[in-house]
């Protein structure tokens, strides 16, 4: 089955396009690949890492709506982003090369 990634709750039309970037084109292929694997390739596309990014996945592919997430489950969810965000965004980048693709100047990389 080809389910469009924005049937999933809370993902639109930006959040399937970056989820096509990184190379996830169904609602199977992302919920199989789960939300940290998801965020990780969407970071490594250079997409700038944003914590409600991060939860609005979390929660759609729980079924929740995107503002459900509170208290102690948002301060755990905070560290899995933050964990993601260290392993994936600009990894291997001069501080150059992650300023430049920070702000858009030198084309992301796929």
């Amino acid at each position: 089955m080809n389910t469009p990634i924005s049937s999933i709750r809370n993902l639109g039309p930006a959040y399937e396009e970056a989820c096509a970037r990184a190379g996830i084109n169904t609602a199977e292929e992302l919920r199989e690949l789960g939300a940290d694997e998801t965020y990780a390739r969407i970071l490594k596309t250079g997409t700038k890492p944003h914590f409600i990014g991060y939860y609005v996945l979390v929660m759609g592919l729980q079924g929740r709506p995107w503002n459900d997430c509170k208290g102690d489950e948002k301060k755990a969810l905070r560290i899995r982003f933050d964990a993601i965000k260290a392993s994936a965004f600009d990894k291997g980048l001069s501080e150059l090369e992650t300023t430049l693709n920070q702000i858009g100047v030198i084309e992301k990389r796929r």
